[in-house]
C-alpha cells in the first residue's frame, strides 16, 4: 500500500502532474488579475493609513497635506504602470526588472534588482498577512493576543494552496479578489452619491477625535521632512505592479497583450480605490496615530486619552462604518473582504518569487533545485523557501504591521529604478538599427514614458532612504548586498566546478580510462552479503580482486581465515593489522599505498550494506560503512560501489511508491539534457 505520508500529500497538494499539462495551468486575464494584482490592489487598504499616520506626528492640523500627498502616490503609480506596460511587450520572457536590467545595464545591475526583490517578495508576505490578522484581530481577541501564531498558521495555508499549482490557487483567490474590488468601489460610490447628491454628512467612528503632536520642532524643514516620509509610506500602494511583468509566461496567448491589459486594469482598479478611500477618509474625520502611541497620544472628543484597551480601527473600517453605519451587513462584508484580500496579497510574491528564484537559478545564481518544478507545476521549492522566510520575519517582528512597513518598498524601487532606466538603453539600442517611420515614433514614445518613470522612481528610491534609513530600512540595506554577494560566490562555485569537470575534446579514451582497475570487497565475516558483494565485484572483471578485513581480534582474525580456506573461496583474503581497534583508518591506509604504487590506476572499493524498513534499524547497521564511504569520497582515483542486501524487515516497503522532496528527483521541465554549464541532473 502507499505510504500514509504519500496519501496526505496528494490529498492536500492534489495528483502529480505531468510535464505535458504546463499549459493547461496558463491563465486567462479574469483569473491572472487576482492572481497577480492582490498585493497591488491590497495596498489600498494600509497605504492611505500610512499616509495619516505618519502625518500624525505633527498633529490632526498635518492631515491637510494628505491630499496633496496622495495625489504624489497617484501620479507615480500611474507612471509606474505605463512604464511596465513597455516592459511586458519588450520583454515577455518572464524575467521582469532582473532580465531588463541584465540585459541593458549588465550582471551586477541585474544580481541587484534579483536581491531587491527577492527581498521585498517576502517582506510583501509578511507584511500582507500579519495586516490581514490586524483586522480579524478587531473582531476576535484570541487573533489579537497570538498575532504572530496566527499570522504563522496562514503562511502555512497558502503555501500548501501555492503548492498545488498556480491555476488552482489563482481560481481559488479569484472571488475573493473581485468581491473584494466589488465592496470597496461599491462603499466609494455610495459614499460619493451620499456626499454629493444626498448632501449627507459622513461621520468615522474617530472623528472628532485628536492626536497629541511629539514634542519636536515640526517647522520648516522638519515639517518638509515628515510629508516626505509620509509620501514614502504612501508609496506603499505600488508594490505588486512588477508582478505582473515577472508572471507573463503564465498568461495565455497573446501572452505580452494580456499581461499589458491585466497591468492597466490593476492600475485603474488600484488608483480609483486609493483616492476614493483617502479622500471618504478625510470627509468622514477618521484620525489616526501611530501604533506605538495610540493609548496615550489619541485622545477622544473630550480630550482624555483612549487607554490600552482600545482598538485603533482601520482605515477602511472606519470608512466602511462612515458610509454603511457600524455593525451594518455591509460593513462586516467590507471589513471581512479587506481581512481575506490581505491574506491572499501574499499571492502575488507566491507567484512571483519562485519564477524569479527560477530564472537565477537557471542563470547560476542559486541553487539549481529552484529551477525545477514539483509535482504540480510549480516552483515547490521557492514557494517553501519563501514561506520560511516570511514566517521568521513576522516572528522576529511580532507580527507588527508598522515595524516591517519601515523595511517595505525599499527593494521594489530599487528593481523599479533600475528597470526603468535599463528600459531606456533598450529603447536607445533599438532605435540605432529601427528605420520605419511610425516604429521608431513608438519606440521614442515608450522611451519618454520609461525615462519619466525611471526619474520619478529614482526621486521617490532616494526619499524612501532617507525617511525609513534609521527607522528600519538599514536591514534591507544590509540585507540586499549579503543576497548580492551570496549569488555571486554561487555563480562563481558553478562557474569554477564546470571548469573543472569540463570534458577535453581530444583523446577522450586516454584521458578517461585508467590502466588498471584494483578491486577491494570489504569483509567483516562470511554471511550472504559478503558472498553476493564477492560475486558482484568478480563480474566486473577488474584487473586484480582480494578481499580485506581489519583484524581487531586475533582469534576473530584467525577463525575468519580458517573458514575462508575451508570454504575454498577463490578471491584472496588479506587481513589488516589494527593495534588501536580502527575499522576506518587500515583500510584508508591500505587504499592509499595502493594509489601511491599506481597513480594511473582506480581502486574500487565493494562494500555490503544492509537494507533495512524501518527507522530505528538504521541506527544498528551500516554505520562504519558511512563513515568509511564519507572518508574514501575525498581520496582522488578511488570509486566506493555499495552492494546492497535485503533484510526482511524491507519487505514492508515494497510496493510503496517513495515520495519525493520537491525538486529532489526531477529534471527542469524543458531543460536540455546536454547542458555544458557544469549543472549535474538529480
Amino acid at each position: 500500500m502507499p505510504k500514509v505520508t504519500d496519501l496526505v500529500k496528494r490529498l492536500v497538494v492534489g495528483r502529480a502532474l505531468r510535464s505535458t499539462e504546463l499549459h493547461g495551468q496558463l491563465l486567462p486575464k479574469r483569473v491572472a488579475l487576482p492572481v497577480f494584482a492582490s498585493d497591488a490592489l491590497s495596498s489600498v487598504a494600509y497605504a492611505p493609513q500610512e499616509i495619516l499616520v505618519i502625518l500624525s506626528i505633527a498633529g490632526v492640523a498635518a492631515y491637510n497635506f494628505s491630499p496633496w500627498v496622495a495625489v504624489g502616490v497617484v501620479v507615480i503609480m500611474l507612471t509606474v504602470v505605463a512604464s511596465y506596460r513597455q516592459n511586458v511587450h519588450a520583454y515577455p520572457s518572464g524575467g521582469g526588472d532582473y532580465e531588463v536590467a541584465t540585459v541593458n545595464l549588465g550582471p551586477n545591475a541585474g544580481l541587484t534588482v534579483a536581491s531587491a526583490l527577492l527581498v521585498d517578495y517576502v517582506l510583501t508576505v509578511a507584511v500582507s498577512v500579519a495586516n490581514g490578522v490586524d483586522y480579524v484581530g478587531a473582531t476576535i481577541p484570541f487573533v489579537a493576543t497570538h498575532k504572530p501564531l496566527v499570522a504563522i498558521v496562514i503562511v502555512v495555508v497558502l503555501t500548501l494552496m501555492n503548492l498545488r499549482g498556480i491555476r488552482e490557487s489563482g481560481i481559488a483567490f479569484a472571488v475573493p479578489t473581485y468581491l473584494f474590488m466589488a465592496s470597496v468601489v461599491g462603499m466609494i460610490l455610495w459614499g460619493l452619491f451620499r456626499l454629493v447628491v444626498l448632501g449627507d454628512q459622513l461621520r468615522a467612528p474617530t472623528a472628532g477625535f485628536d492626536v497629541v503632536p511629539e514634542e519636536m520642532d515640526l517647522a520648516g524643514f522638519a515639517l518638509a521632512f515628515l510629508v516626505l516620509r509620509a509620501f514614502a509610506s504612501g508609496c506603499a500602494a505600488l508594490t505588486g505592479v512588477e508582478a505582473i511583468s515577472n508572471g507573463v509566461p503564465a498568461f495565455r496567448k497573446p501572452k505580452s497583450r494580456n499581461a499589458a491589459t491585466t497591468l492597466l486594469l490593476m492600475g485603474t482598479v488600484a488608483v480609483s480605490m486609493f483616492s476614493g478611500i483617502i479622500f471618504l477618509g478625510l470627509k468622514a474625520g477618521v484620525t489616526v496615530a501611530e501604533p506605538a502611541h495610540v493609548a496615550e497620544g489619541l485622545l477622544r472628543p473630550d480630550g482624555t486619552a483612549v487607554g490600552s484597551n482600545y482598538y485603533q480601527e482601520p482605515i477602511i473600517s472606519q470608512v466602511a462604518s462612515a458610509v454603511f453605519g457600524p455593525g451594518t451587513i455591509l460593513f462586516i462584508l467590507v471589513s471581512a473582504v479587506t481581512a481575506l484580500i490581505l491574506f491572499l496579497a501574499a499571492n502575488t510574491a507566491f507567484n512571483g518569487f519562485p519564477v524569479l528564484g527560477s530564472i537565477l537559478a537557471q542563470d547560476r545564481y542559486l541553487p539549481r533545485q529552484l529551477h525545477t518544478r514539483g509535482d504540480r507545476l510549480a516552483f515547490s521549492n521557492g514557494i517553501i523557501i519563501l514561506a520560511a522566510g516570511a514566517g521568521l520575519l513576522i516572528w522576529a517582528f511580532d507580527a507588527d504591521v508598522s515595524k516591517l512597513l519601515n523595511l517595505y518598498i525599499v527593494g521594489v524601487f530599487v528593481s523599479f529604478t533600475l528597470s526603468q532606466t535599463g528600459m531606456v538603453r533598450h529603447w536607445t539600442r533599438m532605435l540605432r538599427t529601427e528605420t520605419d517611420a511610425k516604429v521608431r515614433f513608438q519606440m521614442m514614445r515608450a522611451r519618454v514614458i520609461n525615462g519619466f518613470g525611471g526619474v520619478m522612481t529614482g526621486i521617490v528610491l532616494v526619499v524612501v532612504l532617507i525617511t525609513k534609513f534609521t527607522h528600519g530600512a538599514y536591514i534591507v540595506c544590509i540585507a540586499m548586498p549579503v543576497l548580492f554577494l551570496m549569488m555571486k560566490g554561487i555563480r562563481h562555485h558553478y562557474d569554477a566546478v564546470a571548469t573543472e569537470l569540463s570534458a577535453p575534446e581530444d583523446d577522450v579514451d586516454a584521458s578517461m580510462l585508467p590502466a588498471r582497475n584494483h578491486a577491494i570487497v570489504l569483509v567483516s565475516k562470511i554471511h550472504k552479503p559478503t558472498l553476493r558483494a564477492l560475486a558482484y565485484a568478480r563480474a566486473t572483471r577488474p584487473s586484480t580482486l582480494e578481499a580485506v578485513s581489519v583484524g581487531v581480534d586475533p582469534a576473530e582474525s584467525q577463525r575468519l581465515q580458517e573458514e575462508w580456506d575451508r570454504r575454498g573461496i577463490p578471491v584472496t583474503l588479506k587481513i589488516l593489522d589494527s593495534p588501536y581497534r580502527e575499522i576506518t583508518r587500515p583500510i584508508l591506509e591500505y587504499v592509499k599505498s595502493l594509489r601511491r604504487r599506481s597513480p594511473r590506476d582506480v581502486v574500487t572499493v565493494y562494500i555490503p550494506e544492509y537494507v533495512v524498513g524501518r527507522w530505528w534499524e538504521h541506527l544498528l547497521h551500516n554505520q562504519s560503512a558511512l563513515r568509511l564511504k564519507a572518508k574514501l569520497l575525498f581520496k582522488p582515483g578511488v570509486m566506493v560501489t555499495s552492494v546492497p542486501w535485503q533484510l526482511h524487515s524491507a519487505d514492508r516497503v515494497i510496493g510503496r511508491v517513495e515520495p519525493a522532496a520537491p525538486g529532489s528527483v526531477r529534471r527542469p521541465y524543458g531543460s536540455s539534457s546536454g547542458r555544458s554549464d557544469g549543472q549535474s541532473k538529480a
